[in-house]
């Protein structure tokens, strides 16, 4: 059984984190960390910042705010608790915090946790190499609910960076300025926002006469956790190091 600290335990997605490591048998939930009161009685204590919680654990699950994130990063730091962190948004000056304490602790870090999307990657990795050669243009569509607080996605923007490994794109998000053709050297990343839709992303190769679109959606913040859940049984294996999605379907 392994044994586990939610980050953010009350929020829409710790809340889904609870219920479904319970449903699994194979998880304790050692503590919750999360400024916000508890929701009833737990089962396990709960700290308003990491550096309250005294408690050892095999990995600590992350789903947060970006300004909570360097707190809980030098906090596993200093107390090796290897950690899966899912918040997105994040500033270049924390990413450089995650790397630089990915040298001393195991750090299972993805945009997404969805077993699709970065199935979906693999495919687009083969789509954009064959039919970025042949002229297509990419265009991608997301949407989320009217909660998310971050534009693009940070699934969208790994969609886009799994095409774009060579750098040959720029990204635009707003070309409401702009009074000119497309040129044919940027994906377009739009961003749709409301009611309660748990995440769509659609990749459009829109070339001569012809289009192909790759297309995940996600109907239940489930398939989120379940993801996180076993990235937490897989870091807590590990030796320090960034690890992503990519190594846990290959290990």
């Amino acid at each position: 059984m392994t044994k586990i600290i939610i980050h953010g335990c009350f929020g829409h997605m710790g809340n889904v984190v609870r219920r479904v490591a319970l449903q699994t048998g194979r998880f304790e939930i050692a503590a919750g960390i999360d400024v916000r009161p508890p929701d009833g009685p737990l089962a396990f204590p709960v700290f308003t910042v990491p550096s309250e919680c005294g408690i050892g654990a095999d990995a600590v699950i992350d789903f947060s705010a970006e300004k909570a994130v360097p707190d809980l990063v030098e906090w596993c730091r200093e107390n090796s608790l290897p950690l899966v962190l899912c918040t997105t948004g994040l500033s270049d000056e924390t990413a450089s915090l995650i790397a630089g304490a990915s040298e001393k602790l195991p750090i299972f870090q993805s945009a997404n946790m969805s077993l699709g999307i970065n199935l979906m990657i693999s495919l687009l990795e083969r789509a954009s190499a064959v039919l970025g050669k042949a002229g297509f243009d990419i265009e991608i569509v997301e949407k989320h609910h009217s909660r998310k607080t971050d534009a693009p996605s940070g699934t969208a923007l790994m969609l886009a960076n799994a095409m774009n490994k060579d750098g040959k794109y720029t990204y635009v998000t707003d070309r409401s300025q702009r009074r000119q053709r497309r040129p044919a050297d940027e994906i377009g990343i739009s961003a749709v926002r409301g009611g309660t839709v748990v995440g769509e992303h659609d990749v459009i190769f829109a070339g001569q006469d012809e289009v192909i679109e790759i297309a995940h959606a996600a109907y239940s913040r489930d398939i989120f956790a379940a993801g996180a859940l076993k990235a937490a049984e897989f870091i807590a294996r590990q030796r320090p190091g960034l690890y992503s999605m990519r190594d846990l379907i290959n290990e």
